[in-house]
């Protein structure tokens, strides 16, 4: 059952009588026909949508009218395509047939524990305030709760505009699914809490929702025909913004392909080729269609959620930034702010510095970091896992039995300690889920061991520098400090950016947080050599 209302929740984002029918679990009557009206036959359409042609036909949705999603198509056929048609992207039009998909999706994971900091005792970083002193996401930075709060998280937490946009219902409206402005409020322009954020962007916005996909030109560039783009206003975005990402992020509404539509994933697959960490056998299974030069989607013939989900679940660029050449900064106007390296993080640092781009500097040592998002596929690739052909909706979309009787996958997208036995025992049947549960516990625990010590040890070179520094040791010396915390900068937070504590490769997590623990060291190191060589007291 939804979590919401009743009433409320099944009619969310839909009016009229089509609402009712789709929240019913009719199947959706095409608006013109239910006015009485002949619907345009499919092949008015494909006179000029070829691109759709090929999708469509043949497809489980061929004889799905298309004013099904389009609304009433007479106007825009009579104007011969100048007045544009009405597109429905709200995913309860999908929940009208696919309603275990849909409840699923909508369902609140009471166990995921909403606005948990990572930056606390008991988080995935409790030295998160010290190590990232001076990135915004030191205002408030929580663990993920599941993708029907994608959007109103993003725009409640304290990092985000002020504070401007809170709970309608406070607390209590943690719990609400709906539209984004029917769950929030917002406070006006003047409204601002203390020790709270400005930030935003629209491309980070862009990855949360569905609802420009029609509105924003590939990449975010700017282009007369889109609404929004890189440099757009952040409040305004957010304003027009309502529903999470949904259904078509990885269906294709017109023929059910399973498909991609992030626009730096797709630009990046192509940029990779053959050497790519989704690549098997030298290839990937995408074909990537242009829509007259404004979008692009990635359309598979089989499902690949490797690549559906790293959409999201991948570090990228999205903020303005600095370059390593100059020092000059990186705005919104320029296409590294929209970038996917697809690279894991050893090979992180390297990648941004021949992009020519880091994030921030960090506040007392001035080393320039990478601030890092949500590495999933690039940490599962060439894992275990991976290499078994395992991929991300085996383990966290696992099958189950609707009340209908129906089996399908869930999309409520669980972390797979909160049912191994749907998620781990198919596979690993052998002492069944207690031991599974006690194997990933294992793995959690020894990597979230190593997390702590690589923070412990970063911790002590920021100390050691300021100590350095106050002392007068040299600028050459200096700098190779701070090249030191870089690089184990970005060998550590990738694991804490990273949702599964090293789960999804415990071989790579290890290698890489014990890099980042050597690299402080010998920092740490040179500066105490440094302060000997002064005749200082040392760091201890």
């Amino acid at each position: 059952m939804m979590p919401t209302p009743s009433l409320r929740t099944a009619l969310w984002g839909l009016s009229g009588a089509l609402s009712l029918l789709l929240a019913l679990g009719f199947k959706a009557a095409p608006p013109a026909v239910a006015k009485g009206k002949p619907a345009i036959a499919r092949a008015t359409c494909y006179e000029c949508h070829d691109e759709v042609k090929a999708l469509k036909e043949g497809s489980k949705h061929a004889k799905l009218a298309c004013e099904v999603c389009h609304g009433d198509l007479a106007r825009h056929v009579e104007s011969s395509g100048s007045e544009k048609p009405a597109t429905s992207l709200d995913p309860a039009l999908c929940g009208g047939c696919h309603k275990n998909q849909y409840q699923s999706f909508f369902t609140t994971n009471l166990e995921g524990g909403a606005r948990r900091e990572k930056g606390i005792p008991a988080g995935r970083s409790p030295m998160q305030d010290k190590l990232l002193a001076g990135h915004g996401f030191t205002f408030e930075h929580n663990e993920p709760r599941g993708h029907a709060f994608m959007v109103v998280d993003q725009f409640s937490v304290d990092r985000f505009q002020g504070g401007r946009f809170q709970f309608k219902n406070g607390w209590k409206g943690v719990t609400e699914v709906g539209r984004t402005w029917d769950v929030l409020e917002d406070k006006g322009p003047l409204f601002k809490l203390p020790e709270t954020a400005m930030a935003g962007n629209a491309t980070c916005m862009k990855c949360k929702t569905s609802d420009h996909i029609l509105t924003w030109k590939f990449m975010g560039d700017k282009d007369a025909r889109a609404r929004w783009d890189r440099t757009s206003s952040v409040v305004d975005m957010a304003k027009a913004t309502h529903n999470p990402v949904g259904c078509i992020q990885c269906h294709d509404p017109h023929g059910t392909q399973p498909r991609i539509v992030r626009d730096a994933l797709i630009q990046a697959i192509e940029r990779e080729g053959a050497k790519g960490i989704f690549a098997r056998n030298g290839k990937t299974d995408l074909k990537v269609i242009d829509f007259r030069e404004f979008r692009k989607i990635g359309v598979m013939q089989k499902t690949d959620s490797r690549m559906m989900c790293a959409q999201c679940h991948v570090e990228y660029a999205c903020n303005a930034g600095t370059q390593w050449s100059d020092g000059k900064k990186v705005g919104y106007d320029d296409q590294r702010t929209n970038h996917f390296p697809l690279k894991n993080a050893k090979e992180l640092l390297a990648h941004y510095k021949k992009l020519d781009f880091y994030d921030f500097k960090h506040a007392i040592t001035g080393a320039r970091l990478i601030k890092m998002q949500h590495p999933e596929a690039e940490a599962f690739a060439g894992s275990a896992h991976d290499k078994a052909g395992v991929q991300c909706h085996q383990c966290h979309m696992p099958k189950k039995k609707g009340a209908d009787g129906k089996v399908f996958s869930t999309h409520a997208v669980l972390r797979p300690l909160a049912d191994v036995k749907a998620s781990c025992v198919g596979c690993h049947p052998k002492g069944g889920a207690e031991a599974r549960k006690y194997e990933i516990e294992t793995v959690r625990n020894f990597i979230k061991g190593k997390m702590r010590k690589s923070e412990y040890w970063i911790g002590r070179l920021i100390d050691t520098y300021v100590v350095a520094k106050r002392s007068g040791v040299p600028e050459a010396t200096l700098a190779k400090a701070r090249e030191k915390h870089e690089e184990a900068h970005v060998l550590w937070e990738f694991w804490t950016a990273e949702n599964s504590d090293g789960f999804h490769n415990p071989e790579l997590a290890r290698e890489t947080l014990t890099g980042a623990i050597k690299a402080a060291k010998d920092g740490v190191d040179l500066l105490n050599q440094a302060l000997e060589a002064q005749g200082q007291a040392t760091v201890k």
